[in-house]
């Protein structure tokens, strides 16, 4: 009976230290090799006083987001999986990456999160007019858009990839050549569009679209015979139709150029806009997301990826 007891105590203090760390996600990568990756807890900054960061007077965190461009964020009816109200939007909820993402910094201050919807082409805007405290949407952190607001992160690194569909004349594409002559089109407003579709040879380059779910709509009707976008947008759309293929040409020379290493990790990495000159807001925030690492950050994701609504 002593011996049981000692066992039971012994199993228990193990259980005890799982329940205390973090977070654990198991994920597979793209040579079927499954890893488990530890999340760690939020971190607790709730003894600092924050008051005198612009826009968080209040203890509120408001964040602009399109709450339609899953697996980034999207717009669902009720709050299942952790979904937070959208402000603007009465009986709607946000959830997604960006909400988890936006959930974590929140925390971590003691913060109360606001999401608000916003259209992609009116989240800077949003952040210059002071509707917004920040925007966390899924957004590249380009020379561009840095003209415009400051932006924390990055918060996740994001390979540029092609998607079409496994019976398309373009399926077994190895490079961006292979891709010549074919209709495309990607999401508006992004380095997708005006700086990537460019560089295919002989492209049909098609309007863009005004949503990421409008994209994928025009690739799963025949509209066009590929699109250009995010791994994460690509990989959440395959999820849900297995009749879509990632093409994804990056580390060799059929890859997307840019001028250098540089551009290329503006154009990929995936950063939270502020106003100009509020550095407060940016370190603060950059203070939580340090806290993960660029395989932790795709682990969020893939749980993202799982829970994301039909598209």
């Amino acid at each position: 009976m002593k011996k049981f007891v000692a066992l039971l105590l012994a199993l228990v203090m193990v259980l005890g230290m799982t329940a205390c760390a973090g977070e654990s996600e198991t994920t597979t990568d793209n040579n079927n090799t499954t890893s488990t990756v530890e999340i760690p807890d939020v971190p607790d900054y709730t003894a600092e006083d924050t008051s005198s960061i612009p826009g968080l007077e209040d203890g509120v965190l408001t964040v602009g987001m399109e709450c339609a461009y899953a697996p980034y964020n999207w717009m669902q009816m009720d709050d299942s999986n952790g979904a937070v109200p959208i402000s603007n939007m009465d009986g709607g909820y946000a959830n997604g990456y960006d909400v988890m993402i936006a959930k974590r910094i929140c925390e971590a201050y003691g913060w109360e999160l606001e999401i608000v919807s916003s259209e992609w082409d009116g989240l800077v805007t949003g952040i210059q007019s002071g509707v917004m405290d920040a925007n966390i949407a899924g957004q590249s952190m380009t020379a561009d858009r840095l003209t415009q607001v400051d932006m924390a992160g990055p918060y996740l690194y994001a390979t540029i990839v092609c998607v079409t569909t496994k019976d398309s004349e373009f399926a077994d594409a190895k490079s961006i050549s292979d891709l010549s002559g074919g209709s495309c089109t990607a999401q508006t407003g992004t380095i997708w569009y005006d700086s990537c579709l460019p560089q295919i040879p002989n492209a049909e380059i098609l309007p863009p679209a005004e949503t990421a779910p409008a994209m994928i709509m025009q690739l799963q009707t025949g509209t066009v015979d590929f699109i250009c976008t995010d791994m994460p947008t690509a990989m959440g759309a395959v999820a849900k139709d297995d009749n879509l293929v990632i093409l994804n040409f990056s580390g060799t020379d059929g890859d997307f150029q840019f001028a250098d290493e540089a551009e290329r990790a503006e154009n990929v990495n995936i950063g939270i806009s502020v106003e100009k000159g509020n550095t407060a807001l940016v370190d603060a925030i950059n203070k939580v997301l340090s806290q993960l690492n660029e395989e932790q950050f795709n682990a969020l994701m893939d749980q993202a990826i799982a829970i994301q609504p039909e598209i």
